[in-house]
């Protein structure tokens, strides 16, 4: 394991920086630094209400564990994760990772929404979805004693506390990135080599956005996106999205620079790509900067 000390803008700089950026990627924008409401409630569905104290970002394992064929034996623990990036007793994570395979028997693609309070009392609200015998997308609860995954994960990590955070507003899309990527984007440019990761949830709020989930394991080698692994769908809004991302990679830790999972209450889910409507998209972001970023069990390098 390798840590990475962050030294993150004020919120309010990173503030003006993307707003200022964001009004010429959307028809609008607005950004505030503020404390959050309690994300465990409707529309955002977290299991802690905040996303404040101690952050951090933990990169685990990475697709490079998918090629050329799935390596099976790399099955993780988020609890364990929480205790090796320091974070004994409260703890929260959020983000994307592989579904564990060897507890629900097939490959999925994880939503991981878990938090432990100070009395190591959990609260799972972990999704998982997979392509299911007639070929459709099936978004289901992980089992409540679950909290495993498998391959890679990106995570988002906190205390869950309530604070002050970045909160994003934009509608209608005009530049040709993603969400999380155009802010990417923006911090590669304004502030190039200094390393800035954030995290956190976002919510589509209106439109339609381009998802994926895998199919179950093959003997054959997965090259990337376009292999026949993957099925894709469009999703209506509202859709929760939970992220992380990172404005440069570090060293030569092949960090997964942007990582985002989904899911939505009328039971779609899966990997984010992109909205597809862009005239009438509409994003609502909470997002908090990582002050560390750990890289556990990296591949080998190719």
């Amino acid at each position: 394991m390798k840590c990475f000390i962050l030294q993150p803008p004020p919120l309010e700089e990173l503030r003006d920086v993307i707003q200022n950026g964001l009004r010429n990627a959307f028809e609008t924008a607005f950004v505030e630094v503020t404390t959050c409401p309690d994300l465990s409630q409707s529309p955002f569905h977290l299991s802690a209400p905040g996303l404040c104290g101690d952050e951090k970002i933990a990169d685990v394992g990475g697709p490079a564990y998918l090629q050329p064929v799935s390596d099976l034996t790399k099955k993780y623990t988020i609890p364990k994760i929480l205790d090796l990036v320091g974070m004994e007793g409260q703890g929260f994570a959020i983000g994307a990772a592989g579904g564990p395979f060897h507890v629900v028997g097939k490959n999925s693609e994880l939503v991981p929404n878990l938090a432990r309070d100070a009395n190591g009392k959990w609260q799972n609200l972990s999704r998982y979805v997979h392509i299911d015998d007639d070929e459709k997308m099936n978004l289901s609860m992980v089992p409540k004693d679950t909290k495993d995954c498998g391959l890679m994960a990106n995570l988002f990590i906190s205390r869950g506390h309530q604070g002050e955070s970045l909160h994003i507003r934009a509608k209608g899309r005009r530049g040709q990135l993603n969400f999380p990527e155009t802010i990417q984007e923006l911090l590669r440019v304004n502030y190039g080599g200094r390393p800035v990761s954030l995290g956190g949830v976002f919510l589509v709020k209106q439109g339609k956005a381009k998802l994926h989930v895998m199919t179950d394991f093959s003997t054959s080698s997965c090259p990337g996106p376009d292999h026949e692994w993957f099925r894709y769908y469009e999703a209506d809004a509202p859709i929760v999205c939970l992220t992380a991302f990172h404005s440069v990679d570090y060293l030569d830790w092949n960090l997964r620079m942007e990582h985002t999972h989904c899911f939505s209450e009328s039971g779609v889910g899966g990997h984010y790509h992109y909205d597809t409507t862009p005239d009438d998209v509409e994003y609502e972001a909470w997002l908090n900067t990582a002050k560390a970023v750990y890289r556990i069990d990296q591949p080998p390098l190719p």
